[in-house]
């Protein structure tokens, strides 16, 4: 008797999809689906009879070695590791068949020798091409291949880091997995590496849908549509608009791979369907722990080409400070991946979006699986060589609350030994996140050996939380914290706020677009920052006079524009802007002393600076406080909410503030680019804590 796999049976027990499927078309066309499930349920569940077992094969062509195990074949250039070929389901080859086959599937990198970077440059592309491939493991349990390039001294030009490409896979599986060691001696050069990627380009004919999340899924353009005259490059090469697409609907829309990032936490799945033939190619990753700079750090991952990604280091959303450099002499090991490459199919009159749901699902599989066991590396430890931290954190607030609050929601993680928020700039270790109960526990398992500090962020408190204690993992560790308490920073009580502590701007008010520059996805969402051009509809909304907000009267949703940007001049240059925050001290603050806290915390910042001055607009005289220029997350370009977080603590004098009226003016004075500015999180003033006693 055939069992029905797990993503087929809850298809087939949505009651709201079934309903859907009688408004449709009745009985018959559920019927007709129903069996066309269990079919394929059959199909995939044969392997459970180890009669019907697939042989794994691999076989040698003319400079090509092609891996087989009776559902789809892997074709891999020899000894180069390019991935050249995906014959599945019937495809001769899912991947761009145009072309030159290396463009195909591909592991590359961005690098520089330090002070080498040409102007303009981001670096040296380097398609990792291997010299030596090696059968790691053939047998019936799995296929393991390498492809290696060592680094040779005598080659000046040449990336001085060791890298072995691997691809693995199983039989009865419907995917293949990949992963890379990369590795530095004692003793090699200096070197700096910008980008690390897994590319894969796709059948131009077949796969037109894109779909990265339940809410982010859309039919996309063409490459063609973006190339003149079919397209309009607009700000920046990126953004297009499609002045006449292939298909027309498209006509007027803005396409911008940026549009499409994603934070680390959120990347586990993501890829394309081919709808006419009921196939779908996904990337999974079940893991986000090689990934650099931490949960909230973007990547990219699909976008039009058809193209998918999966991102292991880049420098967006957060700027040079992380380019990975290393220092002449410096030793570094680290393992990325293993990803997953999934590959499925429907038969025919089954709605093909519903891959997208049998997709998330065999994510599910993959991440119980996580880590795997398969891996023929030393490298990648199996669960029993890993270790896990526990514990229960509580935020002491005690102008909030006379108890501890349980960090409800905060994310958790073991990074680097560092500074209280050096996880988001920190690329060359691991890192292990875990999201905290209701209560405050958490657990982050299936910890790599190593050295680590614990961090924590929780939403509706600023700062971060930081335990210097350096945690050694070793193979069986499982080491128990307790209850641990953090105390965000807090001088006394609150006179008022704006926005909620949440490291985004998400929550301030965020314009439509310009009707003539849209992404349809992102009409009328929550999520419409992600349009192109709304850094242009600050001076359209405020076109004589900056931003003004009265902490009294005006509801942040409606009346904090979210992003601090320059303003375009009629001449074509750009001017620096400078809001006003407006608040009255009453008759209980006559005789206060001591100073005021101002909270600041920023959600990006993108060659920007934050000036402070209180009840003197002047620019003449110095500002009370400034961070200077700080940042080049490019956030505000690349239709971010967030980059890098930032928290300043200024102190305001009582002598600067008076009776009745009083204003803060927050000035960004540099003017070069329209997408230099600010993007704030979150606003406090506090009262001096000799006064705490006023509620």
């Amino acid at each position: 008797m055939y069992m029905l796999s797990s993503h087929v049976y809850q298809l087939m027990t949505t009651i709201g999809y079934r309903r859907h499927l009688l408004r449709q078309g009745g009985w018959v066309v559920a019927l007709i689906m129903f069996l066309s499930l269990f079919e394929t349920a059959i199909s995939q569940n044969q392997s459970s009879d180890p009669e019907a077992t697939q042989v794994l094969q691999l076989h040698y062509q003319d400079g090509h070695v092609v891996v087989d195990n009776g559902i789809f074949q892997l074709i891999l250039s020899n000894p180069e590791g390019f991935v050249t070929g995906v014959r599945y389901n019937g495809i001769e080859n899912v991947l761009d068949y145009t072309g030159n086959e290396h463009d195909r599937g591909y592991w590359d990198l961005v690098w520089n020798f330090p002070g080498k970077k040409i102007k303009k440059s981001k670096g040296t592309l380097d398609r990792i091409e291997a010299t030596k491939m090696e059968v790691i493991t053939q047998n019936d349990d799995k296929i393991e291949l390498s492809f290696s390039r060592t680094w040779n001294a005598s080659l000046t030009t040449a990336l001085p880091v060791n890298i072995d490409k691997r691809f693995v896979m199983l039989p009865n599986s419907s995917g293949f997995y990949s992963y890379a060691i990369f590795e530095r001696l004692k003793g090699w050069p200096a070197v700096e590496l910008d980008n690390i990627r897994l590319v894969f380009k796709l059948n131009q004919d077949k796969f037109h849908y894109m779909a990265i999340s339940d809410e982010r899924q859309r039919y996309m353009p063409l490459p063609e549509d973006r190339i003149p005259p079919r397209g309009k490059s607009l700000d920046y090469p990126e953004a297009v608009q499609l002045l006449d697409p292939i298909e027309p609907e498209l006509k007027g829309e803005v396409d911008d791979k940026y549009e499409y990032s994603m934070e680390s936490k959120d990347i586990k799945v993501h890829g394309w369907i081919s709808t006419n033939d009921s196939v779908g190619f996904w990337q999974i990753t079940p893991s986000n722990e090689f990934r650099s700079a931490g949960p909230l750090k973007q990547f990219l991952g699909s976008h039009v080409g058809p193209t998918n990604l999966a991102v292991f280091h880049s420098t967006h959303y957060v700027g040079a400070e992380l380019i990975m450099s290393f220092e002449e002499g410096e030793a570094w090991k680290k393992v990325f991946g293993p990803v997953f490459i999934y590959l499925n199919s429907f038969p025919k009159g089954v709605d093909p979006l519903l891959l997208w749901n049998q997709a998330k699902n065999q994510t599910k599989i993959e991440e119980e699986k996580w880590p795997y066991k398969f891996t023929a590396s030393t490298d990648f430890p199996s669960s029993d060589q890993r270790g896990s931290v526990t514990g229960r954190l509580l935020v002491r607030d005690r102008y909030i609350s006379s108890e501890d609050i349980p960090a409800n929601g905060s994310y958790v993680g073991l990074a680097a030994p560092g500074d209280v928020g050096s996880w988001q700039r920190e690329y060359k270790s691991y890192q292990f996140w875990s999201k905290a109960d209701e209560k405050g526990y958490f657990s982050i398992n299936n910890v790599r050996t190593g050295r680590y500090n614990l961090y924590a962020f929780v939403p509706g408190f600023i700062g971060d939380y930081h335990n210097a204690t350096v945690f050694d993992i070793s193979p069986g560790t499982n080491i128990s914290l307790g209850d641990l308490v953090y105390e965000p920073p807090r001088d006394g009580v609150t006179l008022w706020e704006i926005g909620v502590p949440d490291r985004t701007a998400a929550e301030f008010y965020i314009p439509d677009p310009n009707p003539t520059f849209t992404n349809k996805l992102y009409l009328n969402r929550s999520d419409k920052y992600r349009q192109y051009g709304l850094w242009e509809r600050y001076a359209e909304l405020y076109p004589d006079k900056d931003m003004v907000y009265n902490v009294d009267v005006d509801d942040y949703s409606k009346n904090w524009f979210y992003m601090q940007v320059t303003r375009k001049q009629p001449n074509g240059g750009y001017n620096g802007t400078t809001w006003e925050i407006k608040f009255k001290l009453d008759d209980k603050m006559k005789n206060f002393t001591g100073n005021f806290k101002l909270r600041i915390a920023l959600a990006t910042s993108n060659v920007a600076e934050m000036q402070v001055r209180v009840n003197d607009v002047s620019v003449k005289n110095p500002p009370l406080f400034t961070t200077g220029e700080i940042g080049k997350d490019n956030t505000i370009a690349r239709h971010g909410i967030h980059g890098l977080y930032w928290l300043y603590s200024v102190d305001v004098p009582g002598a600067s503030l008076r009776h009745g009226n009083n204003s803060i003016y927050l000035t960004q004075p540099l003017a070069k680019s329209p997408f230099q500015g600010l993007m704030y999180d979150y606003i406090r003033l506090e009262f001096p804590d000799s006064i705490s006693h006023l509620t």
